[in-house]
């Protein structure tokens, strides 16, 4: 099949793993910062091919497990309201608040829908004019622009009982957080979705500020090896930058139309990150011009106090600092049938990429 066969391809992946053997020579850490990289390099076991010198380490990519356990809980309250329908993508409806989760909710008669697309929440929201819409916006530049999408739908039909909960994030804060932490790392897998979107430009400040390279890459193993080898080269040759493993899909400027509309319809806003905290401008807000369609503003709710589970480490997985298997929770009490933590709950979660591939 065009562009899955020749990525998986045996000889091709023999011959990159020959190269970076052949040029690695010093210690080097590797994060990646996507969700879909992180069960990649778990389901094709790229850890396990690569010498003991390049260390690859998860980091804050799943959109779901990032998310505040605040943001589940105000939804949940949502849902409690009368005459309400939450709207959510698939991932996020098992992903546990302080008492309850979206899915218990459901089971209890909240009008909870699982949708496809926000178009999906459109159209509920036109059959149902009595009711207030909400969609749970989750997710980095690659879903936002289809919130943006949405937004800008919604404002030219009028559509005056739709309502999006914005938990959207941007990536490069988060990036330079984490080295500002301390984190040992030498280097960036970044992701290829949000890219394709925002163009590799958005990730300059990385190796101008911290000296550190960033690769763009695909899904498929012969991407992904292709990145690290293009990472262990910039490290062994001291010459960081920013460059494109994933020509097939990134281009320098991004996509114009889904930036513009981001533009019109976001802003940057403080927002905090699961393990990181409150991280300046990582956030998108809507603009005050869409407020009417804001249902953090427009929608009063009593809000349960947020609490965390005791045990769970996945702030600390998310931030490079320790693996799944650390965790005293993980294959026992937490498994994807009974998430204790986000990062077990969402495919593009850590914790529930070791449990399919790396237990």
């Amino acid at each position: 099949m065009k562009f899955i066969d020749e990525y998986r391809d045996k000889e091709i992946v023999r011959k990159l793993l020959g190269e970076i053997r052949k040029i690695s020579r010093k210690e080097i850490a590797l994060m990646e910062v996507c969700g879909g990289h992180t069960m990649s390099i778990q389901k094709f076991g790229i850890p396990s091919l690569l010498p003991s010198s390049i260390r690859l380490l998860s980091g804050p990519g799943c959109p779901v497990c990032v998310s505040h356990r605040g943001y589940i809980d105000r939804a949940i309250a949502f849902g409690r309201l009368p005459d309400t329908i939450i709207t959510t993508y698939g991932d996020l409806i098992r992903v546990p608040g302080s008492t309850s989760s979206l899915d218990k909710e459901k089971a209890e008669g909240r009008d909870i829908r699982i949708v496809y697309s926000i178009l999906d929440a459109l159209d509920i929201a036109r059959k149902n004019p009595g009711k207030k819409v909400i969609f749970l916006g989750i997710g980095f530049e690659t879903t936002a622009p289809g919130s943006a999408a949405g937004i800008l739908n919604a404002s030219k039909e009028g559509l005056d009982n739709f309502y999006l909960y914005s938990s959207h994030k941007v990536m490069p804060p988060a990036m330079e957080a984490l080295i500002d932490e301390g984190v040992r790392i030498n280097g960036y897998i970044a992701p290829g979705h949000v890219t394709t979107i925002t163009g590799p430009e958005i990730y300059v400040s990385i190796p101008e500020k911290f000296g550190l390279g960033v690769v763009v890459s695909g899904f498929e193993p012969v991407d992904l090896l292709k990145a690290i080898y293009m990472l262990v080269k910039q490290h062994e040759t001291g010459k960081p930058a920013v460059e494109i493993a994933y020509t097939r899909a990134v281009k320098a400027g991004g996509n114009q139309k889904a930036k513009a509309m981001l533009e019109e319809v976001f802003e940057y806003r403080d927002d905090w990150w699961r393990g990181l905290g409150k991280i300046p401008q990582s956030g998108l807000g809507i603009k005050s011009k869409y407020n009417a369609f804001d249902a953090e503003s427009r929608i009063e709710v009593a809000v349960e106090e947020t609490r965390e589970d005791k045990g769970c480490i996945c702030g600390e997985i998310l931030k490079g600092l320790k693996t799944p298997k650390d965790c005293k929770l993980f294959g026992k009490v937490c498994k994807p049938n009974n998430p204790v933590g986000a990062c077990m709950v969402s495919n593009e979660g850590a914790c529930h990429a070791y449990y399919r591939y790396n237990r």
